[in-house]
């Protein structure tokens, strides 16, 4: 893991309204690392992932992915947001997969994967076709492609999404509590797709409850409380002894 990170926080700050979400977040995610975001419900992971490919546009500080501000270009020492079509541009190397899967329902499997690489990169329908088949038999769904979203199940679905995120050949995946709405056992099957993926040297960064995954397959795990970064460090340092008093309050509460 050398270069520039992938993931690079400098002091970022989001609010909404009166509400200060981030209070100044300070983080870099290496390239081919898996980095794991915990905390409370409210304590700003979701919102910081969402600012890494600007669904969310930051209110102070800078963000970059792969050496590139996130949404802005830089003007002398001023800061100009992005036109959506640039930003859009961006988004293609940026893969995310939701808590809810946002399946288009009226494609099959198979079309979900294909969509974008044909709408956004103007790929073929072979071409397409062909990626979309290999990714859907990777994510264990061989025998699903042609069925549409309400003929899988929520584990399903999920796979589907990760596999329509890869369509794009991102360099960076972004994952926002993906378990956090499937019963649990159908949690298992979609850990593995992303335990396979990591195994592979995709950069990760997952917000996630599932403390096992992140002890096993985390290469760096944050605690974010009340929009700051309270504790960071290896995944196993911090679950077996944390040592900042909310970091053990919230661990106890969880494991």
């Amino acid at each position: 893991m050398t270069g520039a990170p992938m993931v690079k926080a400098e002091g970022v700050h989001k609010s909404y309204g009166a509400a200060h979400i981030l209070r100044g977040i300070d983080l870099e995610v290496q390239n081919g690392e898996v980095f794991c975001l915990v905390g409370p419900s409210g304590s700003g992971k979701s919102t910081f992932l969402r600012c890494i490919n600007h669904l969310e546009r930051i209110d102070g500080g800078r963000l970059s992915v792969d050496g590139q501000l996130v949404g802005y270009k830089q003007k002398g020492d001023k800061l100009h947001e992005l036109k959506d079509s640039e930003v859009a541009v961006q988004r293609r190397d940026i893969g995310m997969v939701f808590q809810r899967f946002n399946l288009f329902p009226h494609m099959t499997a198979l079309g979900n994967v294909m969509e974008a690489p044909i709408q956004v990169k103007g790929e073929s329908k072979a071409v397409a076709r062909e990626r979309a088949e290999r990714l859907l038999d990777r994510v264990g769904l061989r025998d699903k492609m042609g069925n549409y979203p309400s003929q899988l199940s929520g584990g399903q679905q999920q796979r589907v999404a990760i596999a329509r995120a890869l369509a794009m050949e991102p360099k960076l995946m972004l994952f926002d509590e993906p378990t956090s709405a499937l019963d649990p056992e159908l949690v298992g099957d979609v850990l593995d797709v992303m335990r396979d993926l990591a195994e592979s040297g995709m950069t990760m960064v997952v917000v996630t409850h599932e403390m096992g995954f992140a002890r096993e397959v985390g290469d760096s795990l944050v605690f974010m409380d009340g929009g700051v970064v309270v504790e960071s460090g290896n995944p196993r340092d911090v679950l077996t002894n944390p040592q900042h008093d909310r970091t053990k309050a919230f661990l106890s509460k969880v494991l």
